[in-house]
């Protein structure tokens, strides 16, 4: 028998009601990956026990700290983290419920008195901001080109 019909054969393995049938090359790569498996957590446990995190809990806890201030201002602002990364333009009902209930709790810790709610967060504002602008009059939409402008 030459070696790549041997290699080439297979055998059933019953795993329930299913039988699985590797070749005898696709069983020794198995074998073998589980072996650098193996040998691999043991250099990941051996390395874990020799760490120092001696200055690491200072940067996990102001990593902490920064993320918790954004996702804050990001709940004022009436969206999250969450939604922001994952594009939703409309979240499902359940999460906007916790959404608005997180919104309300953490507005009233902090006091804030001027809200955006969550219906305007992110919308077009462009026709509302046309409409106020023509609401005023000549000599303060001067003034307000004058600044836009020059600014």
């Amino acid at each position: 028998m030459n070696l790549p019909e041997f290699f080439g054969r297979t055998f059933n393995v019953p795993l329930g009601k299913y039988v699985f049938s590797p070749s005898y090359l696709h069983a020794a790569a198995i074998v073998f990956l589980l072996f650098l498996l193996v040998l691999t957590l043991a250099q990941v446990r051996r390395h874990f026990l020799t760490w120092s995190l001696k200055g690491g809990i200072f940067g996990i806890a102001l990593g902490f700290f920064l993320a918790l201030i954004l996702e804050g201002f990001l709940i004022i602002g009436g969206k999250t983290v969450f939604t922001e990364v994952l594009g939703w333009k409309n979240a499902p009902k359940p999460i906007l419920t916790a959404l608005e209930a997180g919104r309300s709790k953490l507005v009233g810790v902090l006091g804030v008195t001027d809200e955006i709610q969550i219906s305007e967060a992110g919308g077009p504002a462009q026709s509302k901001v046309i409409e106020l602008y023509q609401t005023l009059t000549p000599d303060q939409q001067d003034l307000v080109r004058y600044q836009i402008c020059t600014q």
